[in-house]
């Protein structure tokens, strides 16, 4: 049996791509999810399956995790209910656009900033004092390849993902001498609905990004992520960075003709 078995883990972003694969592979494990998106009737869907298929607990909420006065006021009604999510995936987070810094759009720019760094800060802050009181939890953040090397055109998005890389470390030495993990996951290449949401809906062109090589899945990295949150409850990983194979850094990438 799986040391998360019985425990509660509340994961953002939860409607498809990794964050869905984390909710199922904690099922999976025995965990009891809550799952918050922003398309609700897909969330609820995907909610159901799980329940049916894992006989766990599946709590759902439609949560944009750039509004802070909805992150706490569903993060309230959670607490309030006497539950404290022993494992928090902040794994909301999106890429728009592919300019250069020059010719980027700002509106482009806001929504990065907003949902991969403050949307991370606002659920963190609404949960995290939570953990410290019961003395119990495991933070989980979303990083990126992208936050450990830039590459051209990567600009704003890189930079929220370097964000993301040194809010871990920095919460990682605040909560020193507390039991409270905290790790980062930085996947390279992963096929989902990244790089659709990236080009504004340009399937042909979202599909270019992983021609010619075996990308990584989700279902990949959520089996990092819970490998990384199933160890014993005195081991950390800080930061783990997965590649496929074909890849070995933001611009060097083998591919087959």
């Amino acid at each position: 049996m799986s040391r998360i078995a019985g425990k509660t883990a509340l994961v953002t972003g939860a409607s498809a791509g990794i964050g869905l694969a984390c909710a199922q592979r904690f099922a999976a494990m025995g965990a009891h999810l809550v799952l918050w998106a922003r398309r609700s009737d897909r969330l609820e869907a995907e909610a159901e399956a799980i329940r049916r298929a894992h006989g766990v607990a599946v709590e759902t909420a439609t949560v944009d995790v750039r509004d802070r006065a909805a992150v706490d006021q569903a993060a309230a009604a959670f607490v309030a209910t006497g539950a404290v999510p022993d494992i928090l995936v902040n794994n909301a987070g999106l890429a728009a656009g592919l300019d250069l810094l020059h010719e980027g759009d700002p509106d482009d720019w806001d929504r990065m900033i907003d949902t991969n760094i403050k949307g991370l800060l606002y659920v963190t802050r609404a949960f995290l004092p939570h953990m410290v009181e019961r003395g119990r939890g495991h933070v989980v953040n979303l990083g990126s390849l992208a936050g450990h090397q830039t590459y051209p055109r990567g600009n704003v998005y890189g930079a929220t993902k370097y964000a993301v890389r040194a809010l871990t470390e920095s919460m990682a030495l605040d909560l020193v001498g507390t039991p409270i993990r905290v790790s980062s996951v930085s996947p390279g290449l992963v096929e989902t609905e990244f790089s659709v949401v990236r080009f504004a809906g340009d399937a042909e062109r979202a599909k270019a990004v992983y021609r010619g090589m075996r990308p990584l899945t989700a279902d990949e990295v959520a089996e990092v992520i819970g490998y990384v949150v199933d160890l014993p409850e005195h081991v950390n990983v800080l930061d783990v960075v997965l590649m496929p194979v074909a890849q070995r850094s933001t611009q060097v990438v083998h591919r087959e003709a």
